[in-house]
């Protein structure tokens, strides 16, 4: 539903009031976007999937690092599995024909596995 001439009008005094108290806000969410704020989440939680490995790694020092780094990799492949599934097929179409040896590339790939038909 359109918003009428009055809404319209306060929508954009409010705008114009943010981009004058706060110019950096408005400049960082205007470059912002969707898909690269998943895909920065997509990148922290692979990372953390990592430190959970190289956690289980280190079971010759104690079983409860090497427990809790099986608890990090499980809860980082999920999270992962619940970015990917919130890309919509146009960002998983976009990250398929970007290079194949790149990471958002690889991440296409994956994500167009977990896209339900």
């Amino acid at each position: 539903m359109p918003l009428s001439e009055h809404e319209q009008r306060i929508l954009e005094e409010i705008e114009r009031r943010l981009a004058e108290e706060d110019p950096k806000l408005v400049e960082q969410v205007g470059r912002t976007d969707l898909y690269s704020h998943l895909a920065r989440r997509i990148r922290l939680a692979a990372l953390a999937f990592v430190l959970g490995f190289v956690m289980i790694l280190l079971f010759v020092v104690s079983v409860w690092i090497a427990t809790a780094g099986f608890v990090v990799m499980v809860l980082s492949a999920l999270l992962i599995y619940r970015y990917l599934g919130r890309l919509g097929r146009d960002q998983v179409r976009a990250m398929q024909s970007s290079g194949t040896l790149t990471l958002t590339g690889l991440l296409g790939r994956i994500a167009a596995r977990f896209r339900r038909p």
